[in-house]
């Protein structure tokens, strides 16, 4: 009952941090988990060193047992991703469509090699070498943008609706392509694929294109089935069953269940829920969706920060931990602004629109998901003198690295620039009202 009792304490402290924040931070709620998941972690960490509260041993124990890569992998991520593209608009994404494409394609595999070529040419200079397939496998997993946060402070400081609609549709879209690209270098890098373009085209086609298919099969009888009833009940529990066992039908499938998500998502949110749901309804599900998703991602950042508990700190970690985040930022300007030097040739664009999109690529769950579930004991550096380190702990550290930076510093920086873009698109209207004499 460890697991169990484990998560029903996880549970009550995201709540608790959430509302504690309400009254002390007053900040975005993932922020502020986030924060709080890493100051008890370090508590903890610190009071078992100095030998007042020992859990270091419980958590080594109860990791395995949870088994905690496939509950991230195989289990959150479908709700978080389908919880994700519910609030997908159609008709608004129409006019952005070739922007969205740009940046979830084509950004995501500029961030995705620029980033593994960068930390491949970093551990070459510092005399750890490391294969270039595992370089760019962080890139793939740490190049996909986390909607969550970003979203509500955007969505509340009332961001041009341009600049809104291309953060949204670029972190829900690049999220499912960025987990085939994960999986193709995953495959190439563990699972022994020929490193060959017919091997790799095969492999992408039947992840990305599966996904997508298996997403409109999902999607199209969920539809049929949430608008052949009438109980407001049963639609919710019938929504619940698409990221429940349509996920677990995409792993089985073996293809992109991030993709079968993403499309099964679009569908119910921009069909079933004028067709299928009244109006009452349709307040329900978007309530019963964000509240699931909020709950979901504090979860899974607490586990994370239980799983420092378990991680040994060298002095080497924090050097990569900075670089990554340099490196990751870098990667951020060259797949925004690649795609951007060309789109400006067809269309004029918010000035701001390129600072925000850079500045809000936040990373969150899925990359911390991805990077636990590379295996263990895969060593780096030079065997011969024993000077070696455990892939997955740095890529671990590095990822939690970078996640934490750009959800507190990056999210909680981001609103002057919100508001300095609502200026910029209406200086009138942001400029304060004269008062009377």
């Amino acid at each position: 009952m460890d697991v169990y009792y484990t998560f029903c304490f996880l549970a009550a402290v995201s709540v608790f941090l959430g509302f504690i924040n309400q009254y002390v931070l007053r900040t975005q709620t993932t922020i502020a988990i986030t924060a709080g998941s890493l100051a008890l972690s370090l508590l903890v960490t610190g009071l078992g060193k100095l030998e007042i509260v020992e859990l270091r041993d419980w958590v080594a124990q109860l990791l395995p047992v949870m088994n905690l890569e496939d509950l991230l992998l195989k289990g959150m991520l479908g709700f978080l991703l389908f919880a994700g593209s519910l609030h997908i608009d159609l008709l608004m994404l129409r006019n952005q469509k070739v922007e969205i494409t740009l940046l979830a394609i084509v950004g995501t595999l500029i961030s995705t090699f620029a980033v593994g070529y960068m930390m491949y040419a970093l551990f070459a200079l510092i005399g750890m070498p490391v294969d270039l397939v595992y370089c760019l496998l962080f890139g793939a997993l740490i190049s996909p943008t986390d909607p969550i946060a970003v979203l509500a402070i955007i969505k509340s400081l009332k961001a041009p609706e341009q600049v809104s609609i291309q953060v949204e549709g670029e972190s829900l879209f690049n999220d499912g392509f960025g987990m085939v690209v994960f999986a193709v270098l995953y495959a190439l890098a563990f699972q022994g694929t020929e490193p060959t373009l017919p091997a790799i085209s095969h492999l992408f086609m039947v992840e990305a294109l599966g996904g997508i298919a298996l997403g409109l099969a999902i999607g199209g009888l969920f539809h049929w089935l949430i608008c052949s009833t009438n109980d407001h009940s049963l639609e919710l529990l019938l929504t619940l069953v698409i990221p429940t066992a349509g996920f677990a039908a995409a792993n089985l499938l073996h293809v992109s269940g991030a993709l079968a998500m993403v499309v099964s998502g679009i569908i119910i949110g921009n069909f079933t829920r004028e067709r299928g749901f009244s109006r009452v309804s349709q307040h329900e599900l978007d309530n019963f969706w964000t509240i699931t998703e909020e709950f979901l991602n504090g979860i899974l950042f607490l586990l994370v920060g239980l799983f420092l508990i378990t991680i040994d700190f060298s002095p080497i970690d924090y050097v990569l931990i900075v670089a990554a985040i340099v490196i990751v930022l870098l990667g951020r300007v060259l797949a925004v602004g690649v795609p951007f030097q060309l789109l400006k040739r067809r269309r004029k664009y918010h000035p701001y629109t390129e600072r925000i999109l850079i500045w809000g690529g936040l990373r969150g769950g899925l990359a911390l998901a991805l990077a636990m579930s590379i295996p263990s004991g895969y060593l780096i550096g030079d065997t011969s003198n024993g000077s070696t380190h455990d892939l997955r702990h740095l890529w671990v550290v590095m990822t939690y690295g970078v996640v934490l930076f750009s959800i507190v510093v990056q999210g909680s920086t981001i609103a002057p620039l919100i508001r300095r873009s609502r200026e910029a698109a209406d200086p009138e209207r942001a400029a304060p009202t004269p008062q009377p004499d």
